[in-house]
């Protein structure tokens, strides 16, 4: 999983690059097939923003969170992210699982 992070109004110290890689991790655990992620860090007068897309095998997430610290900021994003994946994830195991296919339909007359 290849991790971008992008800094709007805000250096993006070791710190934070630790912190939003170590929290990325909980995605890939939950959901094999991200293969990129771009997170963007923002500072809008008080407000802390984090918003992130990610590049899932068939899906595009996005999800963002704006609180006053940037580190409850990522905390969010994080748990919006991984509700996403855990959702698509589900999408495509019950896809797969369907037995509704033309050799299984019964004719009504």
């Amino acid at each position: 999983m290849q991790i971008n992070i992008t800094g709007h109004h805000v250096d993006v110290t070791d710190a934070l690059r630790d912190y939003v890689t170590e929290k990325m991790g909980k995605l890939e655990r939950h959901f094999d097939h991200v293969t990129n992620v771009h997170v963007i860090l923002t500072v809008e007068k008080q407000q802390q923003k984090a918003e992130a897309t990610v590049h899932a095998s068939g899906a595009d997430l996005f999800a963002q969170n704006e609180t006053d610290d940037m580190y409850a900021s990522i905390d969010g994003l994080i748990d919006k992210l991984d509700r996403q994946i855990i959702k698509h994830k589900e999408k495509m195991s019950d896809h797969k699982q369907k037995s509704g296919g033309v050799k299984n339909m019964v004719e009504e007359a």
